[in-house]
């Protein structure tokens, strides 16, 4: 679809006291060994080059040598929280081989390649500006879907693991001309990704927002959808701005889905993932209706856009209960009560 693009360039929402001690509660806000402006301090840049010749957006930073010292003991330590829970012995032999700093994202994030010296094997962190927006699609991330991120919270920095897969523009360059069975896992793998982000509203999943895990099967390979951007949960009014399906730039995936799916197995797929997600909630449900209690009284969108999201999904899903929706955090909550009840009212879960 080619007018589906945000409106205008998100701004980061501060992350506001009922947040801050859900993260506590939930043990994801720790004391962290380095913040955001410490590697604002930055001398020199030049622009970071993929292999293929092409500029990456990124640009790979540098610091005075004391300076560096001084970041690279303590980006270290911050890998060691990520991976390890702060053990620094698991550490002794890793070192920051390059930070590299992109001005595209909203969060305009820092990217921590560590590398070992024994074997040159390397890991990826990030470095990024708080965003309730982002902290909210990380958590129902988390809780509604079959992926786990470790990240931390202190005062205006946040910290990510890396989620690894290659990037689904790269993919769909180079790797969709496959057998028709793993071109028929894809495109089922893709039904149940644009069904996760519409149950919980993330939006902006274009093709370079999400990554694809391929892993070699018996027969065959499997495939997983991840988002790695979610500064967009729960922001833009249009309603397809939360399904995939209609983003151009997935357009080869789903053109691979036109040409091996039914209608059948398409609502299959669907109804598969949903009742994924309920069952999810079954384990999670304290820990998702204290989110929600939250967003629901946040403020991480404007009036405007909640009106427009209001009125379209009230369209869309011929339901009504979404026109007592005040906030966001409501129409999310609306929106996974709703579609987790439609065709598994069985394993429906009751949200507080």
């Amino acid at each position: 679809m080619q007018g589906n693009k945000p409106s205008r360039k998100k701004v980061p929402f501060p992350v506001n006291a009922l947040l801050r001690a859900y993260l506590k509660k939930h043990e994801r806000n720790k004391p962290l060994p380095v913040f955001y402006e410490d590697l604002l301090r930055y001398t020199e840049s030049i622009d970071l080059i993929d292999h293929q010749g092409k500029n990456t957006l990124w640009e790979t930073v540098f610091y005075p040598e004391i300076e560096y010292e001084e970041l690279n003991r303590d980006l270290r330590r911050t890998y060691a929280l990520l991976m390890t829970d702060g053990d620094t012995e698991a550490i002794e032999h890793l070192t920051v081989d390059r930070i590299d700093y992109c001005t595209f994202g909203n969060t305009k994030p820092f990217r921590v390649r560590i590398i070992n010296r024994l074997n040159d094997n390397y890991d990826h962190f990030y470095v990024k500006k708080t965003d309730s927006s982002r902290i909210y699609g990380l958590e129902l991330e988390e809780l509604l879907s079959p992926n786990s991120i470790t990240y931390y919270v202190d005062g205006s920095t946040i910290v990510e693991s890396h989620i690894p897969g290659i990037p689904a523009d790269d993919f769909m360059k180079r790797e969709l001309e496959d057998t028709t069975f793993n071109q028929i896992r894809l495109a089922k793998e893709f039904i149940k990704f644009n069904e996760r982000c519409f149950v919980r509203l993330l939006g902006d999943m274009r093709a370079y927002n999400y990554v694809i895990d391929k892993t070699p099967d018996i027969e065959g390979s499997q495939y997983r959808m991840r988002a790695i951007d979610f500064d967009q949960q729960s922001y833009e009014g249009r309603k397809n701005f939360y399904l995939p399906q209609y983003f151009k730039e997935n357009n080869p995936i789903i053109f691979v889905g036109i040409q091996h799916m039914s209608a059948e197995s398409v609502t299959q797929y669907q109804l598969e993932e949903r009742s994924m997600i309920a069952d999810r909630i079954k384990v999670t449900k304290k820990r998702l209706n204290d989110l929600l209690k939250v967003m629901t009284q946040d403020h991480i969108s404007t009036p405007k856009k909640i009106a427009q999201l209001k009125k379209e999904l009230i369209h869309h899903h011929k339901h009504e209960s979404f026109r007592a929706c005040k906030s966001m955090g409501d129409l999310v909550k609306n929106n996974i009560k709703l579609l987790l009840s439609k065709e598994f009212k069985q394993s429906m879960l009751e949200l507080e």
